[in-house]
């Protein structure tokens, strides 16, 4: 039961890193590949159905963490006190941003806040999970700087996937840019943990650099995902052995009655919640395209039915 719900829970960060990932990267770069308005709010619409749905995982991996592993949960968040609380400012701000910039006059302050607000966690996970690992500063700044750059390449490959005309072609060209930056970093990073999995998404990431300049963004995504798939398993195999200092998984886990419980409570939800957010992604899966509209007006979203 302690392996289940181990693996469990590495599932849950990892299908939050993946999807959220994107969310980051096009809150990042949404100002920098469009040109006006209309482009900006095209750019945002590609994450508009599905960024809210995505921040799911986050709650459901750490629930999943204080049931199964109190201590462990308890180990973390008061250890990482600091960027736990400035990674939920940042989702703060940058929900208030997505809401608000259609029913304001000037946005400004609501981009703002959209940039501020993805960079920051995007910069946190990576540094946190990076600290707990080697436990080292210069490893936190290490690892920062990897999922800040990751996120940038995976937000820059959605963005082409999912719009046409010129925000497409600025998005590849940016992608191809942060890809540029992404793989020596993912070298130097990725390279202590020295694991096969490790080796595997630097080389992914290579995969989406050539993919999205071969313009075949739908392939360059599955990458860039993969690549994110696969340092999350090198991140929590490194974890099984010591998720904590002095504090060994058995140590942090709950008993065996309540992760029975859990795994019944699983088994009945965890589908559900699946095929939920696969048949929202299905919905919204055409591309969204420039459609300029009046201030005040509902943005429609690609895929939406019009009102």
């Amino acid at each position: 039961m302690i392996d289940l719900w181990f693996v469990i829970i590495a599932f849950l960060w990892t299908g939050y890193f993946v999807l959220e990932g994107f969310d980051f990267g096009v809150g990042m770069l949404a100002p920098l590949v469009s040109r006006d308005a209309a482009e900006h709010r095209q750019s945002l619409q590609t994450i508009g159905p599905v960024w809210d749905g995505n921040e799911v995982w986050l709650i459901t991996a750490v629930g999943a963490m204080f049931a199964a592993f109190p201590a462990w949960y308890a180990g973390v968040f008061s250890a990482f006190y600091l960027p736990v609380v400035l990674i939920l400012a940042g989702l703060i701000v940058r929900g208030v941003g997505l809401e608000w910039r259609g029913k304001v006059t000037n946005p400004f302050w609501c981009d703002l806040g959209i940039v501020v607000g993805s960079a920051l966690p995007a910069f946190l996970w990576g540094a946190l999970f990076a600290d707990l690992v080697f436990g080292s500063a210069l490893a936190a700044v290490l690892g920062g700087a990897f999922t800040l750059a990751v996120c940038a390449l995976h937000g820059a490959v959605f963005l082409a996937l999912k719009t046409t005309g010129p925000v497409r072609r600025r998005a590849r060209v940016t992608a191809m840019a942060a890809g540029a930056v992404t793989i020596p970093v993912a070298v130097v990073a990725l390279s202590s943990l020295g694991s096969l999995p490790a080796l595997a998404a630097m080389a992914a990431l290579a995969a989406a650099t050539a993919l999205i300049w071969r313009r075949r963004e739908g392939w360059a995504f599955t990458a860039t995902a993969a690549a994110i798939v696969l340092t999350t398993l090198a991140v929590f195999m490194e974890l099984r052995a010591r998720p904590l200092p002095g504090l060994t998984l058995a140590e942090a886990a709950s008993g065996e009655y309540t992760l029975t419980m859990l795994s019944w409570i699983g088994l009945i939800t965890l589908p559900f919640v699946l095929v939920y957010q696969g048949w929202t992604y299905w919905v919204f899966r055409q591309r969204v395209r420039t459609e300029p509209e009046p201030h005040g007006e509902h943005v429609q979203v690609a895929g939406a039915p019009p009102k």
